[in-house]
């Protein structure tokens, strides 16, 4: 059953008939393994990933590392229970390193990133510090290569 969560990882449109075809497995076997793995929460969602630099939307996506200092039976987890639970959060890891975690972040503008982290990140108690950095181009994400970047009628990528 690795293989076909590897094929759903690849891409989430896989007809059942495509993947039965692919793994040699009846098409009733693999509705029964996808139900499954839903049920269990192997599966969490499926989503499209989409090249925003090429539509007119407007956003800012930072990167924001956190020290914290981890609480007694708890460790990481309020802190991070606490942040997953704003809704400009997109992404949130335990890292090792000099941070502890990383925080993906999504917001309008830079005056955006900038409230949260001073109004919402610094102020809770366990947080030591904090570094922010704003992505300003992605060029792969979640396995996929984006294209090449917009280029305006001067020929300077936008």
């Amino acid at each position: 059953m690795d293989k076909l969560l590897q094929l759903l990882d690849e891409n989430a449109t896989y007809t059942t008939k495509q993947l039965s075809a692919m793994l040699d497995m009846t098409e009733d076997d693999i509705k029964s393994a996808i139900a499954k793995y839903e049920r269990e929460g192997v599966i969490l969602a499926y989503k499209t990933i989409i090249d925003w630099d090429k539509t007119d939307r407007e956003f800012v996506n930072a990167i924001i590392e956190v020290k914290i200092t981890p609480k007694h039976d708890f460790g990481f987890d309020k802190v991070a229970e606490k942040l997953s639970n704003y809704p400009e959060v997109r992404s949130l890891y335990l890292m090792s390193g000099v941070y502890d975690l990383a925080v993906i972040i999504e917001g309008r503008t830079i005056r955006d990133i900038a409230y949260f982290v001073t109004h919402k990140l610094s102020i809770l108690e366990d947080v030591q510090s904090c570094s922010t950095h704003f992505v300003l181009r992605t060029y792969k994400d979640k396995g996929i290569t984006y294209g090449p970047a917009v280029k305006d009628e001067r020929g300077n990528c936008l």
